[in-house]
């Protein structure tokens, strides 16, 4: 049985009101159910390390909003999990909405262990913040970071939206040097995604959004600018700082063991990947969660690889298969060099941000032919 640590998830289902482009799991919450919530997650926790016997090295409250669950809860939560997992010298992540969180809040997370914050910024244009359907101002993330720092916080990691509604090369820049005129160490930079069953999906054709050749040519200035301001690229949408890249999504995309508690939360462990319903309701009465399928088979590792800016290595797909990467995938691969869209050379395959662009399309033909 493989005894490395793993990733630890815990989905908090809660959010004031929805954006109009999200469409992860949330729903309003009182007082009575986030205090029931919070109790069935702490039995969870030492109801599932128990069955596992599994000691974890990050983790990462996501929802939802994790920070109108209140400081307090997350701190129980925090001890449940550092008392059932262990977390030594874990990277331990908290989902914070600016403005949406009590007096006090960053000082009580960081004394219960907490030691990195992601901050929905989205954008530093106010108009652009409206037609997003955020709720908060710019001045409010600016004061919710300096909180952070002051609080004890050295790793922070700002979200910014790209290709949204109104969005010019002139505003992306600014909201890029807003991100490291903060300070802070690491940049989630995604591409607005449509999802079906969200308002924007419903009103997609009367919004004024970026065309696919405006669209590339925001997603290459973001990957340019944030090089620029000191922060590289590491993954699809993802730069940092040296040394600050996120630990707990790395094991998602290096196709690493997790284990997610809550509704909607999902894991993978030993070949298997289960989830729990999205339903709140049923996971306060009695959770369990399903096998969805396999996992971990060469080809989703391969696919899960190419996200990253170091790309699918011959040595360490050697390493975790016991055979060498498929020759068809190196020279399927060469075809896109000449276009820049690929680096590739006996090692590895690497996408440039050119490539990532048109990744899906690249990463069925590499892998699939």
């Amino acid at each position: 049985m493989n005894r490395e640590p793993i990733g630890l998830y815990l989905h908090v289902p809660f959010c004031k009101m929805k954006c109009p482009y999200c469409d992860f799991y949330s729903t309003p919450g009182n007082e009575e159910i986030k205090d029931a919530y919070t109790e069935q997650m702490r039995r969870l926790l030492q109801k599932t390390a128990l069955q596992l016997g599994r000691k974890a090295d990050t983790l990462y409250f996501g929802g939802g909003t994790p920070s109108i669950l209140g400081a307090n809860r997350i701190a129980s939560l925090l001890n449940a999990a550092k008392k059932n997992w262990g977390l030594h010298n874990a990277e331990i992540t908290v989902e914070v909405n600016p403005g949406e969180y009590e007096p006090g809040f960053f000082e009580t997370l960081r004394e219960a262990g907490a030691n990195r914050i992601s901050m929905g910024l989205q954008s530093a244009n106010e108009e652009e913040l409206a037609l997003l359907g955020r709720r908060h101002s710019v001045s409010q993330v600016r004061e919710a970071v300096k909180e952070a720092q002051r609080a004890g916080f050295k790793n922070i990691s700002l979200d910014l939206m790209l290709a949204v509604q109104q969005q010019t090369a002139e505003s992306l820049k600014h909201s890029i040097a807003f991100c490291a005129d903060c300070g802070v160490q690491h940049i989630s930079s995604y591409l607005l995604k449509i999802e079906p069953g969200t308002p924007y999906y419903m009103r997609k054709d009367t919004m004024n959004l970026p065309d696919e050749d405006e669209t590339a040519e925001l997603y290459l200035l973001a990957c340019e600018e944030l090089g620029k301001a000191g922060y590289h690229q590491y993954e699809v949408s993802n730069f940092a700082l040296l040394g600050f890249e996120s630990r707990h999504n790395l094991k998602y995309w290096n196709a690493e063991e997790y284990c997610g508690i809550g509704p909607s939360a999902h894991s993978f462990l030993d070949g298997q990947r289960y989830y729990y319903p999205s339903d709140l309701r049923s996971f306060l009465i009695e959770p369990s969660n399903s096998c969805e399928s396999d996992g971990g088979t060469p080809e989703e590792y391969a696919m899960l690889r190419l996200r990253l800016c170091e790309g699918l290595r011959q040595t360490d797909y050697q390493k975790r298969f016991g055979k060498p990467l498929p020759e068809d995938y190196f020279q399927r691969a060469s075809r896109y060099t000449q276009s820049g869209l690929v680096h590739c050379d006996e090692e590895s395959i690497r996408f440039s941000p050119k490539g990532f662009l048109v990744s899906n399309s690249l990463i069925a033909d590499i892998l699939l032919g």
